[in-house]
């Protein structure tokens, strides 16, 4: 034996020194062999600011689990991990250290501003990568990649200028979000929407022949001053007659056009809505139709503009949006105002309300680059699990936009475009190299201040990583990809764009499969945030628990797609099942030969040795079948059952009188629990890899490099072996099990203790069976004398008990005391019956209904469900007592 198991679990004692032997042996790092199946996976890499949190726990255990697996089945398999630079995240938390140093970005400089982005990389880049560690990710760290790294940036570089000449690129005027705080365009995912108390604001705009005034109805009225029309359907008989006429623009001395256009919902309000193309998605694709001017009226931090604002000018959004609700109603053009809530998108970072805006920016044209991503996945080429996803996906893909790629911030990949000082030549180059001069007439040439969206680069990361655009050993060898593993909230902003980006420039799907998870919720089904309060810290929960303890919680009960709940009872519970494990495999140790070096299986075997030797042979197909199909919740709860159940519960208490008789028996049952023992633990090893491994250092394991290694991660996936299927004896003595737990279910509702032997006649076809299994009867049910009979002789005061092969008797007045049972069982009802009570007229008042939080009767009435189940059950006991 190679050492001793300690006599409590305590996962302090070994994870870190585990983890640090794994490390030290790079045992994660995978080779390129040609004897080999690669199998890869990329990590969706956190940012360099970022802080474990549940979401990453889930997200990096799957992925472990499905490397680990792969690993020992024998695959060269690749987990490559890296970090995101997260340009608005990090710009941000840099601005504000800044900020209190008394310093702006324009105080540093754009390169000093470098300098201390760089800087903040080294100090909090790695912190996540030691976290991830801590959780046992074995990732190829040797490999690990950062998206602004030098091989990554050539990447972007080499996409921008491949799609720009493909004219895939273009620089124009569009809507975009902007946000006034963080002064950038950002992407649809950098918005949260949040339903706002707002109002409609009923406006008159007078018409300019004296007429009379059109009525239309804004959330935004502040945005008028950009107003460069109204528009009403072509076919509302109401306006027909003003489509061509001008009003007055209140607030302003322009006059603006009453256009025609089928956008306009008759149904809809007035009718009538005003268009302001440089503040609106809709209205800006109205003024295009158009040819409407666009007018810009706010500033990058969402002041009102001089020149176009007038007296508002130099005003915040909101402020200028009170005074000039004041002047419109001083001036008799404010009909009404309604209120009115509405979902409004704010920035993710900073919780700014994004400000819709018509700016220059880059774009990427997608509407070609979307058909190759959409038929792939249509052709069943490229799989997501659930499949349902694939609805989401596929109706992004086809109503896709064109994607604003440019940010006005300094932290990130800088696009390569530069510009021609000469206002009257304006030429434009795009290059890698860099330019001083322009080309055409000589005069200085400038950079694009921009950088480009974070997701460009991430974009490219299955093959940025492996070393594209050169044809690199490890891109040739590991690419495609096998299994992606992400959250369903960032597929068309991530997945979508890595599946068009590498069918686009590697000509190849980045990966064959993308497992979907859910979030992890709180116990009230919440999502966890910091404003809730409701978060949990999984390095707490390592710290006090073990990182085994996590990873099982965060997989039990685990369907692909679906959210789950975080409770502390849940890793209790999984803590209580390391512990179980532990516990039975020192039992075995202690109980084991000095001079046993591996486990041999006789030739003869008893009934209880086949039974197991089947069971987990099942349970080798079964496990697998659930790893390769991606149910691991399915594959652990299958672990789980046996381990608990079958293995520690029954085969562990069925082989201690032959290990106590000793001699050949007690040699036959110590090589059966060791040769399970070892295969339960390689199968567990994806989902607990380091007690596995603790455990696995001290059983008696003859090391030879194809099966039974030092550490069971490099050791060889269990495999079904025909060999080891007993259907008959499994059948057989799962019908004796099926009895014994049935006699000890009954004796528990009659609280008969365990050690009181009581006369059992046990009625069956099967009488050799059963009378081979009197042993088993005796040890484990209680059995005093026992008697096996195809007819049992049986009288009115006995307890029958029927399974689908046999009926058991048992003699009531062995059991219990009539008398006494009955008074104990009246008075458990009487307690359960004043619960009923209680719980129902409490449910019943209407005052307590109107006033308590949902959650609070919900939970009132889960207490007596309870209460009426046990009462169901008290009074089934006192029947069977009558």
């Amino acid at each position: 034996m190679k050492k001793e198991l300690a006599k409590t679990y305590s996962p302090k004692d070994f994870e870190d020194r585990l983890y640090h032997e794994w490390e030290e042996k790079k045992y994660f790092h995978a080779e390129i062999d040609p004897k080999k199946k690669p199998y890869t996976i990329v990590i969706p890499p956190p940012n360099i600011t970022g802080q474990l949190h549940m979401g990453h726990a889930l997200d990096n255990t799957l992925q472990d689990i499905l490397i680990r697996y792969k690993r020992m089945q024998g695959y060269s398999a690749l987990w490559l991990p890296g970090t995101d630079h997260a340009s608005i995240a990090t710009e941000a938390k840099i601005v504000n250290a800044m900020k209190e140093e008394g310093l702006t970005k324009d105080d540093v400089g754009r390169d000093g501003f470098l300098e201390r982005a760089w800087e903040w990389k080294k100090v909090y880049g790695g912190r996540i990568v030691q976290q991830l560690k801590k959780l046992g990710s074995s990732c190829d760290w040797d490999r690990e990649r950062f998206t602004l790294d030098e091989g990554c940036s050539k990447a972007v570089q080499k996409v921008f200028i491949d799609l720009y000449n493909k004219g895939l690129i273009y620089h124009g005027e569009r809507i975009i979000n902007w946000c006034p705080n963080c002064k950038t365009s950002i992407s649809d995912i950098e918005c949260e929407y949040e339903e706002q108390d707002s109002f409609f604001w009923h406006i008159n705009y007078p018409l300019s022949d004296g007429s009379g005034s059109v009525e239309i109805a804004t959330t935004r009225p502040e945005t008028l001053l950009g107003d460069s029309a109204l528009a009403v359907n072509p076919d509302d008989e109401r306006y027909k007659s003003i489509v061509g006429k001008t009003v007055k623009l209140p607030l302003t001395d322009r006059e603006i056009p009453v256009i025609a256009d089928e956008y306009v919902d008759i149904e809809f309000g007035t009718g009538v809505v005003k268009i302001t193309p440089a503040h609106d998605p809709n209205d800006f694709e109205v003024g295009k139709r158009h040819n409407l001017p666009i007018i810009h009226m706010m500033n990058d931090d969402a002041t009102i503009m001089d020149g176009i604002g007038g007296k508002y000018a130099g005003m915040d959004r909101y402020e200028a949006r009170k005074a000039m609700v004041a002047d419109l109603e001083a001036q008799g053009l404010l009909v009404k105002v309604e209120p009115h809530k509405h979902k409004v998108g704010c920035c993710q970072r900073c919780g700014t309300t994004v400000e819709p805006r018509a700016s220059y920016q880059w774009f990427v044209s997608m509407k070609q680059l979307a058909q190759p991503a959409i038929d792939v996945v249509k052709s069943g080429e490229l799989r997501y699990i659930p499949q349902r996803f694939e609805n989401g996906y596929l109706y992004w893909m086809e109503n896709i936009r064109d994607w604003c790629i440019s940010r006005q911030l300094w932290w990130g990949h800088r696009i390569p475009a530069y510009y021609c000082q000469n206002k009257e030549c304006g030429h434009t180059e795009i290059t890698l190299d860099g330019i001083d001069t322009c080309p055409k007439c000589g005069a200085p040439m400038k950079q694009d201040e921009d950088t480009l969206d974070t997701w460009f680069s991430s974009a490219l990361w299955p093959f940025s990583t492996l070393g594209w655009p050169e044809k690199t050993a490890d891109l040739e060898y590991f690419y495609p990809t096998n299994t992606l593993v992400t959250g369903y909230d960032i597929i068309p902003f991530w997945v979508a764009r890595m599946i068009f980006s590498g069918l686009e420039h590697t000509g190849q799907k980045p990966f064959k499969d993308v497992l979907i998870h859910g979030l992890v919720r709180d116990e009230l089904g919440r999502k966890m945030s910091k404003s809730l309060g409701n978060g949990v810290d999984p390095l707490e929960v390592i710290d006090k628990y073990g990182a085994d303890a996590l990873r099982l919680t965060l997989v039990t009960g685990n369907a692909p797609g679906n959210d789950m709940r975080w409770t502390e009872t849940k890793v209790t519970n999984s803590r209580n099942f390391a512990n179980k494990l532990w516990n039975a495999s020192r039992y075995i140790l202690m109980n084991l030969p000095e001079d046993m070096q591996g486990a041999v299986l006789p030739e003869n075997l008893p009934i209880e040795d086949k039974w197991i030797l089947s069971l987990y042979n099942d349970l080798i197909k079964n496990v697998t079948s659930n790893l390769d199909s991606y149910e691991l919740g399915v594959a652990v709860q299958n672990l789980f059952d046996f381990i608990w159940d079958v293995y520690c519960d029954w085969y562990i208490e069925l082989t201690k009188p032959r290990i106590a008789e000793g001699g050949e028996t007690a040699r036959a049952a110590q090589n059966v629990l060791v040769y399970v023992m070892q295969g339960i633990l390689k199968l567990l090893h994806p989902f607990m890899p380091f007690i596995t491994e603790e455990i696995w250092q001290s059983m008696p394991i003859v090391a030879d490099k194809d099966n039974n290694p030092e550490s069971i991660m490099i050791s060889a996936w269990p495999v079904y072996d025909e060999k080891l299927h007993f259907a008959a004896e499994q059948t057989d003595f799962t019908k004796v099990v099926d009895a014994i737990r049935a006699i000890r279910v009954q004796r528990n509702e009659l609280n008969v203790p365990p050690s009181k032997k009581v006369t059992m006649y046990i009625e069956t076809a099967e009488t050799a069976l059963f009378e081979g299994a009197k042993a088993f009867f005796e040890r484990l049910a209680g059995a005093g004398e026992l008697t096996v009979s195809e007819k049992a002789e049986t009288s009115d005061d006995m307890v029958t008990i029927v399974t689908a092969n046999a009926r058991v008797f048992m003699p009531m007045g062995e059991l219990v005391d009539k008398e006494k049972e009955l008074a104990r069982l009246e008075k458990e009802r009487k307690a359960a019956q004043k619960d009923i009570d209680f719980l129902s007229g409490k449910l019943s008042n209407q005052g307590f209904l109107s006033k308590a939080p949902e959650q609070q009767i919900e939970n009132e009435r889960v207490k007596l469900a309870k209460a009426q189940e046990k009462m169901e059950k008290i009074m089934l006991s006192i029947e069977k007592m009558k």
